[in-house]
């Protein structure tokens, strides 16, 4: 059999970086895009792929903002339907469906969710939240996303219901609703894999590369890697730096949200291996999500609190929040997880828009619309701010039909519902791709070739540190293809390592041999 290609036109590594560098001062590039999370990560992709000169920065790395710190979830918007917001829920299944059966079905797959109808959780409720459930399927049926990846939801019984999650607390269990969802291998990959099909497409992907300034015919720029200061042109600039926005664009201003996540130990909810969705009381549209991965992990969030003041660079949960979140689980498990249970804990800012009657107060930031917006100020700059993460790819299409308009630039409509990312081939194929099936569910199509790097060097098939389920080639491909240039790059992006603070310590050692030796 022919050995695979290794994959030159996408790889982003420390070389490329710095070629594609040193010659942008010089060029004037039809798009310059600020940030390099998913949203700023799609835009380049979309106006590359429409024929059209991209240079996109980021002053840290890909994905190193609120995209890292999701549920992993692409959601069909079913919190949105329970407020009201039926075009933001369709749009949510519409782009859902894109991921999971056309553009990146290597990196979402179907994950079963459970509601445990518990004496907390009332009849009338139980009975809004199916009717939910069911137009929930609608919007399936409406996006077009087949059946059999996104099965109907029905009521189970308490039985069933204790097969499906056993550290359930049986006793006033009246049973469950089960539905279906979509869920990411990983965040951060997905974002890696849209900045690296946006290369293969010819955008440059410029990460430590900060904005110092913006204007509507280009940018100040800073590589922070040397420091050394240089302008650059551009015909249209967009503005895609989530929270940051409102710094590098006049006019626009932020409201942003915390979400807090709890990481625990799948074996401390008894190998929890179907997600739950556990009300809120007080809420009939709030839920805390339990979500297991398939790494031995289980994420437990979310919160939504109002952040005010300086944005940070890395958000901290607080101890309230944590708190708040294992009352909440308590409230359905048979034996309680404790604070010392908790392995990690991570925040994200979401970047919603400040609109006027936005409402005030504690708890305002949870009735802000999810809606994106796309902003052109009278510079010309285009920002784009709001949506979710899994209308990343809308989102960054409606952003560069704004860009083209705002700069007198002509190109064809966007092709990014059609064009699969890095790694991506249909479900089949994946299934008979020979590779360690942790690599197949990460790098899709891409797996063999990272199963090559540990014929190579078969230390590499090894895990980084005992009890962990990463293994060297990961890293290493890390460095080689997916344009990570530290440690930190590779355990908190590249991988989720550093999720919990343990497991980044046992392979940090790896990490930076494998940085070092390039």
């Amino acid at each position: 059999m022919t050995a695979p290609r290794t994959p030159v036109r996408s790889s982003l590594n420390a070389a490329r970086r710095a070629r594609e560098l040193d010659a942008l001062p010089g060029e004037v590039v039809d798009v310059l895009v600020v940030g390099l999370g998913a949203t700023g990560a799609g835009v380049a992709l979309d106006a590359a792929a429409r024929g059209l000169t991209v240079a996109a920065v980021d002053a840290h790395d890909l994905a190193f903002g609120t995209s890292r710190w999701s549920s992993k979830l692409i959601h069909g918007g079913l919190r949105y339907l329970a407020s009201g917001q039926v075009d933001v829920a369709h749009e949510s299944a519409v782009e859902r469906g894109i991921l999971m059966a056309r553009t990146a079905p290597h990196l979402v797959r179907p994950l079963p969710f459970v509601l445990p109808l518990t004496p907390l959780v009332s009849r009338r409720q139980a009975a809004l939240t199916a009717t939910g459930l069911a137009a929930g399927d609608a919007l399936r049926l409406a996006a077009r996303t087949p059946r059999a990846l996104l099965p109907r939801p029905r009521r189970l019984s308490a039985a069933e219901t204790l097969r499906a999650a056993p550290a359930l607390r049986p006793h006033g269990l009246r049973g469950g609703l089960l539905s279906w969802d979509g869920q990411l291998a990983d965040d951060a990959r997905l974002v890696t894999a849209i900045a690296r099909t946006a290369a293969a497409h010819g955008a440059r992907i410029l990460t430590r590369v900060r904005a110092l300034s913006l204007a509507g015919d280009g940018a100040q720029l800073r590589d922070e890697l040397t420091g050394r200061e240089f302008g650059v042109r551009a015909r249209t600039v967009v503005n895609a730096a989530g929270v940051w926005a409102g710094g590098l664009a006049g006019g626009v201003r932020l409201r942003p949200s915390r979400g807090t996540h709890l990481v625990v130990r799948a074996a401390d909810l008894r190998g929890l291996a179907t997600g739950l969705h556990v009300p809120v009381p007080g809420s009939t549209s709030r839920f805390v999500l339990v979500v297991p991965q398939d790494d031995g992990r289980v994420y437990v969030g979310l919160t939504d609190e109002p952040a005010d003041g300086p944005i940070p660079d890395v958000p901290e949960p607080t101890e309230a929040e944590i708190g708040f979140l294992l009352d909440i689980l308590g409230t359905v498990l048979d034996e309680p997880v404790r604070r010392a249970d908790v392995a990690g804990a991570f925040a994200g800012l979401r970047p919603l828009l400040d609109v006027p009657g936005g409402g005030a107060g504690a708890s305002a930031t949870a009735d802000i619309s999810r809606r994106h917006a796309v902003l052109t100020g009278g510079d010309g700059i285009v920002t784009v701010v709001g949506g979710k993460l899994t209308t990343y790819r809308r989102m960054a299409e409606d952003a560069v039909d704004a860009a083209l308009a705002a700069g007198g630039l002509a190109a064809g409509p966007s092709r990014t519902a059609r064009l699969p990312l890095v790694g991506a081939a249909p479900r089949g194929a994946l299934a008979r791709l020979d590779a360690p099936r942790r690599l197949v569910e990460r790098y899709g199509a891409e797996a063999p070739l990272l199963a090559a790097l540990g014929r190579d060097d078969p230390a590499l098939l090894e895990p980084v540190a005992p009890g962990l389920p990463v293994l060297g080639v990961e890293l290493a491909w890390g460095v080689g293809h997916e344009g990570a240039l530290d440690a930190a790059d590779l355990l908190d992006r590249r991988t989720r390592t550093g999720l919990v603070p343990a497991d980044r310590d046992a392979a940090r050692a790896v990490a930076d041999s494998l940085v070092a030796r390039g």
